[in-house]
């Protein structure tokens, strides 16, 4: 059994363990970390076949118009069980206008899954939501150190742009981006129930988690470190328990 990993930065667990570097053993999703709990691990833990068999193909700023070829390449390793969480870099971009249309973003995800569906007919997918942004900038705006690095790295500009400002304009930005994030999140939603009993997906889960900053790296203060990557794993993993025979189960935070 294999399981393959996809999406951006955040899966990829970069900034999670070191500077400016994917950590993938550390990663929510197919991470080998036992201080994440990983879903490999949960999974692995009861499903022994699968153990050794994690791949984490998801690559930092990836958008929705990666996931076709990460898939391709999911299916060519033979993929059985498949992890998804991609849309925050299709809303963190550098003009609002440039965000991805919702039905772009619809149309690629539902033609990825279709592609892993001929392939691997048997296989299983699970969807994670796109954490809130607007959350992000909430915990973030009053530390002069994270707006430091989020002017100078310009992240995530389509929300982080000009943090501490108040006036209607960036008010209303800020709404409007995390809008496009939530619509994202209904896509997700309705992609995998039209896909079956084989996709799951975690019921928002994610987006609606109050987060802080003790969950981002100190190194950028936008993608989780060590201790985000858990409450992702531990957050997300209801969603699959009763695809897991062994007890390696935890409540979530």
């Amino acid at each position: 059994m294999v399981m393959a990993a996809l999406g951006d930065s955040i899966t990829s667990g970069f900034n999670s363990c070191g500077w400016y570097v994917s950590c993938t053993s550390r990663s929510w999703a197919s991470g080998d970390h036992a201080g994440v709990m990983s879903h490999y691990l949960r999974l692995s833990s009861g499903i022994q076949a699968l153990s050794g068999h994690n791949l984490n193909l998801a690559a930092p700023g990836a958008t929705s118009a990666d996931l076709a070829g990460q898939m391709a390449r999911a299916v060519t390793r033979r993929a059985d069980y498949v992890t998804i969480l991609i849309g925050a870099q299709d809303a963190c971009v550098s003009q609002e206008r440039a965000m991805t249309p919702v039905e772009v973003y619809r149309r690629r995800l539902a033609e990825a899954l279709q592609a892993f569906r001929r392939a691997r007919p048997d296989g299983r997918v699970f969807l994670a939501s796109i954490p809130d942004l607007r959350r992000l900038w909430q915990v973030g705006k009053d530390s002069p150190v994270a707006r430091g690095f989020w002017a100078v790295a310009r992240i995530c500009p389509t929300m982080l742009a000009r943090p501490v400002s108040s006036a209607a304009a960036d008010r209303e930005r800020r709404d409007r981006v995390r809008a496009r994030v939530a619509a994202y999140n209904a896509v997700l939603a309705r992609v995998c129930a039209a896909y079956g009993p084989a996709c799951r997906f975690d019921g928002n889960a994610l987006f609606d988690y109050p987060f802080t900053l003790d969950h981002l790296s100190r190194w950028d203060y936008f993608h989780p470190n060590a201790a985000g990557q858990r409450l992702i794993a531990a957050r997300t993993s209801a969603a699959i328990d009763d695809w897991i025979p062994g007890p390696a189960r935890e409540p979530a935070p």
